[in-house]
């Protein structure tokens, strides 16, 4: 977590250079998601945000996540996460359950249809990225952009 600013301390204001980046950045996160999600419905049953989803639930043991680690996992707040899990319940893709060890505690588990709606829309959704990042990345060292959205966006 950021340190807080002590009132003893001047806050520098941002450079030109570090206005740009931001301002690009948050367009660029906004902008992906709409495009990947708009490439994703016109050939498959699911978005692009569901397709991480289910890929988030095929990574993890047992093929399911606890909600919130769930949403953790893909940058979005609980209630939004039990919206797109909604819309994958009713499609049969994830079943939502109980935690056997804690009552409170729900879980998403991937099914056998979620597995095989994962599978198809993969080349969907890794055309979408080629197209929309990797494209406009030529000549870019990829390896250490990833290296600094890391620190800033640890896992």
């Amino acid at each position: 977590m950021a340190d807080t600013v002590k009132p003893e301390q001047t806050i520098k204001p941002l450079t030109p250079d570090e206005e740009a980046f931001l301002r690009a950045l948050g367009r660029a996160t906004a902008s992906l998601s709409r495009a990947v999600d708009a490439d994703m419905l016109l050939e498959q049953p699911i978005s692009g945000t569901e397709y991480t989803v289910l890929m988030h639930l095929s990574e993890a043991p047992d093929g399911q996540l606890r909600m919130s680690d769930l949403a953790n996992t893909c940058g979005m707040s609980v209630s939004g996460m039990t919206r797109v899990v909604n819309r994958l319940e009713a499609q049969s893709l994830v079943l939502r359950k109980r935690c056997p060890d804690d009552g409170r505690g729900w879980l998403a588990s991937l099914t056998s249809s979620g597995w095989t709606c994962l599978e198809q829309a993969w080349p969907t959704n890794l055309a979408s990225l080629r197209r929309h990042v990797f494209s406009r990345m030529e000549g870019c060292d990829v390896a250490a952009a990833a290296r600094v959205l890391e620190r800033i966006a640890p896992q």
